[in-house]
């Protein structure tokens, strides 16, 4: 034992190099998970925790250090395979080593190479000037695919820096072992120093950093610049998939990939919509979620190309009636997108400013989706200034949905895509869905729970906490986590509760009415109404289908509400519709208060707890400053009260006045008749060696107040060092005790 342990001493840098290089491996894993499937991941971590574990354990033993490497290797094989489901085990060992042996291809290799690695770099990564070349090569990579790719990892190159920056300490400290044995072996022996130090500087550091304000770059960088030229620095962010960590611009999404994130609120219209009913203006729908974003979907759905005035095929739902409504879309902006929109569901296209022959259209009818071919001829970008289109948007039965019971909606069972829920979908985002609807007895009362809880429990805004989140799960971290967000938070989270509880949802975005405006020159109806979109609308929902009834549009996001036309409503419901037909204009101003709501939520756990802990440090380290320094401090408020800096004469005068405090504590009180010498003499009466012991003090004190000769700063110096010695051997010295230890001769 005491072998290993001075092996386990003497190989400390190969340890903490190993733990560094551990730490690095871990976020290139963060990015994998978005394109590995699970089983892999998790294999890849096992074996190389195992690995790296094993290595610093075993430091120096070399060949019993891979055996058991090995070893790890396969069992972790086995048992992750087995966990995922990848094979099942049956029969006797034989045939289970059969069959894990056809189940462990392709996986096998992931992970091997992946140890591999791991022993390479372990090995080459041995000097300064390599590790600033490993953490070049790994962050260059890293930032790449934070800015190209729809992954955040931006904190993933905040631990790689970090991790560095600890290798390249740990190699110093390595250096300065070889280098200076003997300073080796006292910071052995008195670690303390070091660590409260390195504490007080990252303390400081934390500290920095949280309350450093918010500056705005002064310049942009080379990828922001190309995005702005190619005109797509609006359209590919907000309503869905907008970049983890950045503060963009609200428009129409392109990338619903990877959720979350912030965005800055961006009034620039996109366009104006003349109808006869104020409604939501749909775009795309999605079915697949990831666990972090939504699937495009792309290989879902027939796409049927379509022209002007034909009349577009729709998903049935006999049981609803619908009206026709007319819209007259006006682009706003040169920006071009992949589908016209309109109003749940376009019927027909009535006209373009753009001849067939110039672009094509083309319809998705199991999604209703109108899409667009943007490139047309030469290259060049094409997409209709304006167009007219008609829709027939359902007039909701919420009387007969509300009565109608699950057989009674969906007698054949539901499409297994629109209940489609990711492997390793949180159980506690199932339970929670369970939980909120045991009193529904419907589907629709189902949602409806759902619908309330998320708006009532749930705060809105354009910024969420990110810190907050635990979870790899989008929708989990959004629940129990970050507990506020926008839109697409609330939609994906609406969606996902939904069908946790079997009930067939999908995802939709698009854009939410916008304001309603008074300049119409020329209308096509006179009971139509002109609304300004802009891309502050830009906005994702939730659609239930209720089988007869077809798909039914539900607004979770707390602050907005979705326009409905419904075949009968209820007293409350008739206020409501009411009110929003008297004052539509102020629809705009409701949901900019709401995304502009400040959250009054306590933050995470961890963060206030690493804060505190880092001001508690500082705090604690300015105290200890302060009193390592209180005679120091006291001479300088002495000296602004006496008019300038003081001279050695008065600074042994008042360490004497401090001293004769100090005695007055031990019960010797000098009283005000006397001179020094004489309470001096009297003490030494009742206390043995007292005049031996403080004689060293009284000498410098009568010659710094009557002698015309003048204190040297060694005599000060001196002084100092007396009085400090004076103080800790008569520390533990209490009145009650009859004798002062003797000073020494």
């Amino acid at each position: 034992m005491n072998k290993w342990v001075e092996s386990f001493k003497s190989s400390w840098y190969t340890a903490l190099s190993a733990v560094w290089l551990m730490v690095i491996s871990i976020q290139w894993l963060t990015y994998t998970r978005t394109i590995w499937f699970d089983e892999t991941n998790a294999l890849v971590l096992g074996v190389l925790t195992a690995v790296a574990v094993i290595h610093v354990l075993l430091p120096q033993m070399s060949w019993l250090r891979i055996g058991l490497k090995a070893a790890a290797f396969v069992v972790i094989l086995y048992t992750t395979l087995e966990r995922y489901g990848i094979f099942q085990p049956e029969g006797y060992l034989a045939k289970r080593a059969e069959q894990f042996s056809e189940a462990m291809f392709p996986y096998i290799w992931f992970a091997l190479i992946a140890w591999l690695l791991f022993e390479f770099f372990i090995r080459l990564v041995n000097s300064q000037r390599r590790i600033l070349i490993f953490a070049f090569l790994n962050i260059v990579p890293m930032a790449a695919l934070d800015s190209f790719t729809t992954v955040s990892l931006w904190k993933q190159v905040a631990w790689i820096v970090f991790a560095t920056m600890a290798w390249l300490v740990s190699d110093h400290f390595r250096r300065f072992q070889t280098r200076f044995p003997r300073g080796w072996k006292a910071i052995r022996r008195n670690p303390f120093k070091l660590l409260i130090n390195t504490a007080v500087v990252f303390s400081l550091v934390i500290l920095a950093g949280v309350n450093m304000p918010f500056v705005q770059p002064i310049l942009t960088d080379p990828y922001t610049a190309w995005r702005q030229m190619q005109g797509t620095s609006n359209v590919a962010f907000n309503a869905g998939g907008l970049l983890q960590g950045q503060a963009s611009a609200s428009g129409y999404s392109r990338e619903d990939g990877q959720l979350g994130g912030g965005f800055n609120f961006d009034f620039t219209p996109v366009m104006t919509i003349e109808s006869t009913e104020r409604s939501y203006w749909r775009g795309e729908t999605r079915m697949t979620y990831t666990g972090s974003g939504w699937d495009a979907d792309s290989g879902w759905g027939t796409l049927e190309q379509v022209s002007q005035q034909t009349a577009l095929e729709r998903e049935a739902a006999p049981l609803t009636p619908t009206k026709t409504v007319t819209q007259r879309v006006t682009m706003q902006t040169d920006n071009t997108y992949p589908v016209l929109f309109g109003a749940y569901s376009i019927s027909r296209v009535e006209n373009l400013d753009i001849e067939n022959g110039e672009s094509r259209m083309e319809w998705k009818p199991e999604q209703s989706e109108l899409h667009w071919q943007e490139r047309a001829g030469r290259g060049t970008m094409v997409y209709p200034k304006t167009y007219t289109i008609t829709s027939e948007v359902p007039i909701v039965p919420v009387d007969k949905i509300k009565e109608a019971t699950y057989e009674q909606l969906y007698p054949n069972g539901v499409d297994p895509r629109y209940v489609q829920i990711p492997r390793g979908f949180p159980k506690r985002v199932t339970d929670l869905g369970t939980e909120v609807t045991k009193n529904g007895k419907t589907p629709y009362e189902k949602v409806y729970l759902l619908q309330q809880y998320l708006q009532q429990n749930y705060l809105y805004t354009n910024n969420p906490t990110l810190s907050r989140r635990q979870s790899d799960d989008f929708v989990e971290s959004f629940l129990f986590d970050i507990k506020e967000g926008y839109c697409d938070y609330f939609s994906t989270a609406m969606v996902m509760l939904a069908r946790s509880q079997g009930i067939p949802a999908r995802w939709v975005k698009g854009y939410a009415p916008g304001n309603a405006t008074g300049d119409m020159p020329q209308r096509f109806n006179e009971n139509s109404m002109q609304y300004e979109v802009t891309n502050a609308n830009a906005h994702s929902w939730a659609e239930v289908y209720f089988g007869g009834y077809g798909w039914v549009p539900v607004e979770a996001t707390r602050g907005f509400s979705v326009p409905l036309l419904q075949e009968s409503v209820t007293p409350a419901d008739a206020d409501v519709e009411q009110q929003q037909e008297q004052q539509p204009e102020q629809q705009e101003e409701e949901e900019q208060q709401a995304a502009a709501a400040d959250p009054v939520e306590e933050d995470s756990n961890i963060v206030p707890i690493v804060v505190a802990a880092a001001a508690l440090v500082v705090a604690a380290w300015g105290i200890y400053l302060l009193w390592v320094r209180r005679r120091s401090i006291y001479f300088f408020i002495m000296g602004l009260r006496m008019g300038g800096p003081l001279t050695a004469d008065q600074k042994i005068v008042l360490e004497t006045e401090r001293f004769l405090r100090f005695l007055k504590r031990k019960g010797l009180r000098r009283e005000e008749h006397e001179t020094l010498r004489e309470s001096v003499a009297r003490w030494d009466k009742t206390v043995t060696g007292a005049e031996i012991a403080v004689s060293p003090v009284l000498a410098l004190f009568e010659k710094a107040r009557y002698s015309p000769e003048r204190i040297t700063e060694d005599e000060w110096t001196e002084m100092q060092r007396i009085a400090s010695e004076l103080r800790k051997g008569w520390k533990g010295y209490y009145p009650a005790a009859p004798k002062l230890p003797q000073s020494p001769s």
